[in-house]
């Protein structure tokens, strides 16, 4: 089962990289057929892999020698290594199943974002369809991420984790004068993170996204990367606090529980 959850995360991963880069240009994910960037000559099934193409062909264009981005096999490797941890925290459940929809979406946020600093409106809207499915389908029976039965936990979780960012936008944007301080991707994208978390994990994973982007934003202040002033994108820290919630949410929740009360 090991093994056939990382085939899925690498093939999920490869089908991510033509989302990372078509999406942000406009382009459809599906047509034209996957090519070489540089000649331009369509792709066969082991190119489609780049972790199997930087095995068998050293990480270059078989027709016309041109190097591959490593980044190609690293989404393929990071989106099986997620898969795989969380098939070992959730087994084969509807909670993994939704688990690895969400991350499929947020891994593509994290590398658009980083590179564009957008996160799409179309990638919201595939994360909402699957919340609102994951919401009905806990009506009938439970979702374990939830921890209730209660209809109205993935709907609070939503409208929690965005508004509290559109709150934090709004004042950014009173105080800086620039609508730069947060950008309406990241509260959008927090909506259907909210709808597949349930609003107890969507607030730890706001947590987690905030003190992983005020880390990395005071290393890089420090190290003179950024001035005060400048803005990173926050896609990266939302994806990794989600997965982090994912993965340790209710345990954090039951250490912070048992610690102060």
């Amino acid at each position: 089962m090991i093994f056939l959850i990382l085939c899925m995360g690498l093939i999920i991963g490869s089908f991510l990289n033509v989302c990372i880069y078509r999406i942000p240009l406009g382009e459809s994910v599906v047509e034209p057929p996957s090519h070489c960037t540089n000649c331009g000559t369509r792709l066969k099934p082991v190119d489609l892999v780049p972790v199997l193409s930087f095995m068998f062909l050293k990480g270059k264009c078989r027709y016309c020698g041109a190097k591959v981005s490593a980044r190609y096999p690293a989404v393929e490797l990071i989106t099986a290594l997620v898969f795989m941890l969380l098939f070992s925290r959730y087994g084969l459940t509807v909670d993994f199943l939704a688990a690895i929809y969400l991350m499929s979406i947020l891994i593509a946020v994290f590398f658009i974002d980083m590179d564009h600093k957008i996160i799409p409106d179309g990638l919201v809207l595939a994360g909402l369809a699957g919340g609102v499915l994951l919401t009905a389908y806990n009506i009938f029976n439970r979702v374990g991420i939830y921890g209730d039965r209660n209809w109205w936990n993935p709907l609070l979780g939503g409208v929690a984790g965005s508004g509290f960012l559109f709150l934090v936008a709004l004042i950014g944007a009173l105080a800086y004068k620039t609508d730069e301080a947060m950008g309406m991707g990241d509260v959008k994208i927090f909506l259907p993170i909210g709808m597949f978390l349930g609003w107890r994990m969507t607030v730890i994973a706001l947590l987690l996204s905030i003190f992983a982007g005020g880390i990395a934003s005071l290393f890089l202040i420090l190290t003179r990367k950024k001035e005060r002033r400048g803005t990173i994108p926050f896609g990266p820290f939302i994806a990794t606090g989600t997965f982090m919630a994912l993965m340790w949410g209710w345990d954090l929740l039951g250490w912070y529980v048992f610690r102060f009360y």
